[in-house]
């Protein structure tokens, strides 16, 4: 077992000068409900991503992932707090076009096939369509072959392939995935997360995750953030010792599987610590 865990190597730091790309400081988030009542949210929510970083949000249903990837996204604002990227509001990224965004539903358009769902966001920008880019971007998420079919003529796994690669076609800034796997089968999904860090690591986009899994999190990310439940906020933070790239064995090792309890455990814990 000794000999296994040596294999295991710090993953290349993008260094302590390396810019702050996404800033959530001191968040707290609001919801009115319909019966009048107000849901709190996240309460005092803060995090950092820097730029080129993969960084990966678990916690339990309800806990506010999903709400900070909208207020990254700029599809919600914060009711106190500060929320950037880039030290810009995310509005301005998001109205210029900067941010890559992939949810569950892959939201593709059904009349229309591949190809042309990928340069769906060169129309809605009002830009002229990068053919070239197009292509290299297909011919990436491993769809070469495929530039014709609609929507209902792929798996999931495919059609999750065409939202990433519309989500990058753009060239964005930060790319945010908010349980982009989360309805496939588990070995649709493994496969996946080995796909998206291939992708990944052609770009190193800086990127947040939002996911229930504790496998795909260790395996994807740099850095793994654990919520508590309602209304969220941080309770533990872990730097993912592996080196990339990462080979689908590293799952195999006492390592990862350590880490894994680990995490599970600070998830199942009612205060979120590990005391």
């Amino acid at each position: 077992m000794r000999g296994r865990l040596s294999t295991v190597h710090p993953v290349p730091s993008v260094g302590p000068q390396a810019p702050t790309a996404i800033s959530v400081s001191e968040v707290t988030k609001k919801f009115r409900l319909d019966d009048g009542r107000e849901l709190t949210a996240l309460e005092g929510m803060s995090l950092e991503l820097t730029t080129g970083s993969f960084v990966a949000l678990l916690g339990p249903s309800g806990c506010g992932k999903s709400t900070i990837l909208r207020l990254v996204a700029s599809l919600e604002v914060p009711s106190k707090g500060v929320v950037a990227i880039n030290g810009q509001p995310p509005a301005e990224l998001a109205a210029s076009h900067r941010l890559g965004v992939a949810f569950q539903d892959h939201a593709l358009l059904p009349w229309l096939d591949v190809r042309a769902n990928v340069e769906l966001p060169f129309r809605v920008a009002g830009q002229a369509v990068d053919r070239r880019r197009v292509q290299d971007l297909i011919d990436l998420v491993g769809l070469a072959g495929f530039e014709s079919a609609r929507p209902k003529q792929l798996s999931g796994g495919m059609r999750q392939r065409v939202a990433i690669a519309r989500a990058l076609v753009l060239q964005p800034e930060v790319l945010l995935l908010d349980e982009p796997f989360g309805a496939l089968d588990a070995v649709t999904r493994r496969q996946m997360n080995i796909e998206l860090q291939r992708i990944w690591s052609e770009r190193r986009i800086t990127t947040l995750l939002v996911t229930h899994a504790v496998d795909e999190a260790l395996f994807l990310a740099d850095r793994v953030i654990v919520m508590s439940g309602r209304p969220g906020r941080v309770v533990r933070t872990l730097d993912v010792p592996f080196a990339r790239p990462r080979q689908p064995d590293v799952m195999r090792s006492s390592e990862f599987h350590r880490l894994s309890d680990e995490l599970t455990d600070a998830l199942d814990s009612p205060s979120g610590s590990l005391g």
